[in-house]
């Protein structure tokens, strides 16, 4: 039996949503974010961390939820792609948890129409949906998201 997996869970809205632990570097409060001219509608703007100008990504956006203002409590989850560092805005992480083959199910199994959806993690406390990273962006946002950081 393999190790289980590790999901960083966090809150949008009332739902409980994942990302597999290894393509997350860091939480960190909201901060001021810059905008980004010429962006993908589904980037906020950019922030630095640390010294690196990260794109920031709509998730509610993204995932149809109700639009808000970023709020003093939300926070940032510093991810990485294949092509790039990326920032999600999150209203809370509320931890990691440890989930086995069992209790993970692949999304295709349940709706192959959940684009952004790699599976859904089945624990005692209720169902997390795993949002796959590298399908946030599609090729064209990526694109002009390449274009828009250019001078940066």
């Amino acid at each position: 039996m393999g190790k289980p997996d590790q999901l960083l869970v966090f809150t949008l809205g009332d739902q409980r949503c994942a990302l597999y632990l290894p393509v997350v570097d860091r939480v960190v409060r909201a901060v001021e974010i810059s905008p980004l001219p010429k962006a993908p509608d589904i980037v906020l703007g950019v922030v630095n961390v640390h010294g690196e100008v990260i794109p920031v990504i709509n998730v509610r956006k993204r995932f149809g939820l109700p639009q808000r203002d970023i709020a003093l409590t939300d926070q940032l989850v510093i991810t990485h792609t294949v092509r790039r560092p990326v920032a999600l805005v999150v209203d809370t992480v509320t931890g990691v948890v440890e989930c086995t083959a069992r209790e993970l199910v692949v999304a295709e199994g349940i709706l192959p129409e959940l684009e952004y959806v790699q599976g859904v993690a089945k624990l005692k406390d209720g169902l997390i949906l795993i949002y796959n990273l590298e399908q946030f962006l599609s090729l064209e946002e990526e694109d002009s998201l390449d274009q828009a950081m250019t001078p940066l």
